[in-house]
């Protein structure tokens, strides 16, 4: 770009909520400019990019699923069609059955009208014992599938890049300076400047008060002789790898390990809880690791900075960022242009913050 080229926004950030967030702006035909260093992008290593909306342990409707499944379902499948590029999967998830007891209040839940609709099959009899151990029975789910999330991010970048408005380099928030109410950067104004940089801005002056928490995950890619129809989870999920026969396990979720490589403990707890699910022999390719930016609440931080007008952040998508982005960042977007305002139980407004 020229010097003192103008902008409409700055998006520091092209991970899976960056990615989203040029989009929607992209969309609104606004000029956007996007800084990011796909080297540290490593949430994206650990991400299966499940979507499901029935999760956790003991199997309850994910926060706000009536508006986030339809949201996310849309804009994956128009974001394939602006990218000419395919990473969005639709497919069924099974979860077996643990118990008897299990079966018994999964009857009983398939009354339950706010379940229906994500709910294909409740089987107390295996269905799919020739590929998982399913000695009980289980739930096939709708609604469900997964995100190539790597691909996604790729896919966008090259969209990026082909408009001219990518930088691969480290964005250096120290070098903002603010006059007459916009943003300079080096050779850049912005208007308004948006950052989805997850753990990175934490280290910024402009966000270290979000409590973010860095949630490391590591998973597994095995290469399985038979191909599996549908994903799978039961203390950790199987899902398809983007290289064809291959499989991403796991994720582990160690909020105390720091340590910026893969783990035997890891290996180890993940290998345990395949060898109980999946019947076919499998080969363990490579282990990945990474660090997801979480909200102490589990819900993403999104909205406009306290003091600084115009300044805005959309972060803390935690494990469920696949579901989350499309979302928020769309509602992000209609708050920026003056369309509305974010959710309340997602606004960074919620935060009791410390003084700036």
């Amino acid at each position: 770009m020229d010097t003192k080229s103008k902008v409409d926004y700055i998006i520091v950030g092209q991970g899976l909520a960056g990615s989203c967030m040029a989009l929607q702006l992209l969309y609104r035909n606004k000029k956007i400019l996007v800084y990011d260093q796909p080297t540290q992008n490593k949430s994206s290593s650990v991400a299966a990019g499940l979507f499901n909306p029935i999760t956790g342990k003991v199997m309850v409707r994910t926060w706000k699923s009536e508006i986030l499944f339809p949201a996310l379902h849309h804009f994956y499948k128009d974001a394939e069609n602006f990218s000419n590029s395919k990473f969005f999967y639709p497919m069924p998830l099974y979860r077996p059955f643990n118990t008897v007891f299990e079966q018994n209040e999964w009857m009983a839940q398939s009354a339950n009208i706010s379940f229906k609709e994500y709910i294909d099959t409740i089987s107390v009899k295996s269905m799919f014992g020739t590929e998982v151990v399913d000695h009980f029975g289980g739930l096939l789910l709708k609604q469900c599938g997964y995100l190539d999330v790597p691909v996604f991010i790729n896919a966008v970048r090259g969209c990026l890049v082909s408009q001219q408005v990518y930088r691969e380099e480290l964005f250096d928030s120290n070098s903002i300076s603010i006059v007459d109410g916009a943003f300079s950067y080096k050779n850049i104004v912005a208007t308004k400047i948006v950052f989805c940089g997850g753990m990175e801005d934490k280290a910024t002056n402009y966000f270290s008060w979000l409590p973010l928490r860095s949630l490391k995950g590591e998973t597994l890619q095995i290469k399985v002789g038979t191909p599996l129809n549908r994903l799978y989870n039961k203390g950790l999920y199987i899902a398809p790898h983007s290289i064809h026969g291959n499989y991403k396990v796991g994720a582990t979720y160690d909020p105390q390990d720091k340590s910026t490589t893969t783990t035997e403990n890891a290996r180890v707890e993940i290998e345990s809880k395949l060898n109980e699910l999946l019947i076919n022999p499998y080969e363990i390719v490579s282990q990945e690791w990474g660090f997801r930016p979480c909200a102490n609440d589990r819900k993403p931080y999104v909205g406009e900075h306290p003091t600084i007008k115009n300044m805005y952040v959309l972060n803390g998508l935690g494990t469920k960022g696949v579901s989350l982005a499309p979302y928020f960042s769309n509602q992000l977007a209609d708050s920026m242009e003056g369309k509305s305002e974010t959710d309340p139980e997602a606004n960074i407004a919620r935060i009791k913050r410390i003084a700036l």
